[in-house]
C-alpha cells in the first residue's frame, strides 16, 4: 500500500513541476502588461480551428502599416498583415491607450453579429476590404463561434497597450493592397505581405 502511495505521490511532484514550469516559462515571456492572463483565450480559439497559432509579434516592422485613432483615446497600430499557405492573412498590431483615464473598450468593435457578441468583447467587427476583386472579408471564426481575433478584453489603464492579432481568408495572391476597417475607427489601405 505505501508503495502505491509513494508511485501516486512522485507522479503528483512531477506534474506539479510541470505546470509550475510553464507558468513560470509563460510569465517570463509574457513581456508584462496586467492582461497577459486574458491572452491564452484567444490563442485557445485559434487552436481549436485546427490552425497554427498566430503570433502577435510574427513578421512586424518597425514602421506601422497604418495607425488608426478611435473613441476614447484608443489607438490601433497595424504592424503587419502576413499571408500564409493555409489560405488566411493575420493581421497583426497593438491597441493602446493614448489618453489620460482608463478607456472602456466599445461593445461596437465585435460586430453585430450575433454568435461573435455570444463570445465577449472582441474585434470581430473588422473586414478586410479587397477593391480590386471588389470583396469584403469577415474575421474567421471557429468551429464554436468564436471569432479567430483577440478576445476578452475590456479597458485599457492610461498608457497600457496590449498586442491584438486577426485573420481573415486571403484574398487572391493578385490582391495585395486591402482596406482594413474596424468599427469607430477610420478605415486604412494595409499591404499584405507573403
Amino acid at each position: 500500500m505505501s508503495m502505491r502511495f509513494t508511485a501516486k505521490a512522485r507522479r503528483g511532484m512531477v506534474a506539479l513541476a510541470v505546470v509550475a514550469g510553464l507558468g513560470l516559462g509563460t510569465a517570463a515571456c509574457g513581456g508584462g502588461g496586467g492582461d497577459d492572463d486574458k491572452k491564452p483565450q484567444s490563442s485557445s480559439s485559434a487552436s481549436t480551428a485546427g490552425g497554427s497559432q498566430p503570433d502577435a509579434q510574427e513578421g512586424q516592422s518597425e514602421e506601422p502599416l497604418a495607425e488608426l485613432k478611435g473613441p476614447g483615446g484608443l489607438l490601433l497600430q497595424v504592424t503587419s498583415a502576413v499571408r500564409d499557405s493555409g489560405g488566411f492573412v493575420t493581421v497583426n498590431g497593438a491597441m493602446k491607450n493614448d489618453g489620460s483615464e482608463v478607456a472602456v473598450i466599445p461593445v461596437e468593435l465585435s460586430g453585430n453579429e450575433t454568435e461573435i457578441m455570444n463570445n465577449g468583447r472582441s474585434l470581430g467587427g473588422a473586414t478586410l476590404v479587397d477593391s480590386k476583386s471588389k470583396k469584403r472579408y469577415y474575421v474567421l471564426r471557429d468551429t464554436e463561434g468564436r471569432p479567430l481575433t483577440t478576445t476578452g478584453f475590456s479597458t485599457l489603464k492610461a498608457g497600457e497597450s496590449i498586442d491584438v492579432f486577426l485573420q481573415f481568408p486571403a484574398p487572391p495572391a493578385s490582391s495585395t493592397d486591402v482596406t482594413f476597417s474596424l468599427p469607430l475607427f477610420p478605415s486604412a489601405v494595409i499591404k499584405i505581405s507573403g
